[in-house]
């Protein structure tokens, strides 16, 4: 059996004091999608901030380990490093910096023993380019000056396939999406996939899992995974809603479904 990519064990974490992820575990292994459904405010964004190491998310209790090394005390920029990608739920703009020049530095940021000269890259970038179907009047941009939501996310998976890593994290990528930039996008995510690479897809709606079927689905609630399963687990929430899982996220009746924590 091979061995996981990551390995989330009895996470809880802290955003300015406050406990948002109360004990959540998670194993992805590689070739897997793994999709994390919850309301909004359930703790699925803290749960990425923590894999990316974003200042001010802070591990309580808990560890998460990465091709079998504990990520703790590791720098955003160092874990890009080892293989770990987010993709942004709202990309920034970054003005006066082209997306070709950009992915060009974040690669050989990535790889500082074997960066590409801008001939090569933009070879190498072709590549991708071309497996996505993405045109050269995107990448001569500046990044997401102007770009509209669907443009926004093809660029982020353009990203992902040029970077090339072995953990990428979708925080709602389906947000600010119409049904055709939607299935575009999914689409692109699919070509990427490989079986050496494990997907964690963050999103609160059934409408993606059409067009990217996880391995795995897991319920979010209360900073706690509450209920996992497939495909049909997507079309349950979409049925009834996350109103079901509230006991079993601790929640009591009067409490609204978001990451503030329960009167313990």
């Amino acid at each position: 059996m091979a061995e996981p990519i990551l390995v989330v064990e009895d996470l809880h974490a802290t955003v300015e004091g406050k406990e948002i992820l109360r004990g959540v575990d998670l194993k992805i292994l590689p070739g897997e999608i793994h999709a994390i459904m919850g309301p909004n405010g359930s703790g699925k964004s803290t749960l990425a901030n923590v894999l990316m190491g974003k200042p001010g998310y802070e591990i309580a209790q808990g560890r998460v380990v990465y091709k079998g090394e504990d990520l703790s005390g590791l720098a955003p920029e160092e874990r890009a490093r080892k293989g770990i990608f987010l993709a942004f739920q709202n990309p920034l703009e970054i003005p006066g910096v082209s997306v070709v020049n950009f992915l060009r530095t974040a690669y050989n940021a990535s790889r500082p023993d074997k960066t590409l000269g801008a001939m090569e890259f933009r070879k190498y970038l072709q590549t991708k380019m071309d497996m996505l179907g993405v045109g050269s009047e995107l990448i001569n941009r500046y990044v997401n000056q102007g770009f509209s939501g669907g443009e926004r996310k093809r660029s982020e998976v353009l990203q992902m396939a040029v970077l090339d890593p072995e953990l990428a994290v979708l925080d709602e990528t389906d947000t600010g999406l119409d049904i055709d930039a939607l299935r575009e996008v999914a689409a692109g995510v699919m070509k990427v996939h490989n079986d050496r690479r494990g997907i964690l897809i963050i999103t609160h709606y059934q409408r993606i899992l059409n067009y990217i079927e996880p391995t795995f689905i897991h319920v979010l609630l209360g900073g706690r995974i509450v209920r996992e399963g497939g495909k049909e687990l997507a079309l349950e929430l979409e049925a009834k809603g996350y109103e079901q899982f509230r006991a079993d996220a601790g929640l009591p009746d009067s409490a609204p479904l978001t990451d503030e924590a329960p009167a313990k």
